[in-house]
């Protein structure tokens, strides 16, 4: 596999961080955006090296990019919405977001494992 371990740390340090923020109630910053959008290319990055690694990747590469999906979908309501559009889409399922931000984690180090 192409090495992404740059683009693997990044991302795994930015859904923390990312979680931490939000689940803090901080409010959204220009800097967190910007995280955001390179946290997407770090994604669409190890992407595309599971994909070049051959069909025997490909049940990873799936379940990568659902595990992804589904902390996108908590981010991408704080990015548009700021705290106020996350509270009111999300702000009672904080736990749920907890585990598909440690479920992704968990992928992550099984995408690690990949030469």
């Amino acid at each position: 596999m192409l090495d992404v371990k740059g683009s693997i740390d990044n991302l795994s340090t930015t859904v923390t961080r990312h979680f931490a923020h939000i689940k803090n109630q901080h409010e959204f910053i220009r800097a967190w955006a910007v995280q955001f959008e390179l946290a997407y290319t770090d994604f669409r990055v190890i992407e595309m090296a599971l994909q070049l690694s051959g069909d025997a990747q490909h049940p990873l590469l799936a379940e990568f990019a659902a595990a992804y999906d589904a902390v996108y979908k908590y981010e991408y309501a704080f990015a548009g919405g700021g705290l106020e559009g996350f509270n009111q889409q999300f702000g009672n399922q904080i736990d749920d977001y907890e585990k598909a931000k440690d479920h992704l984690l968990e992928v992550i180090e099984k995408v690690k494992a990949v030469d």
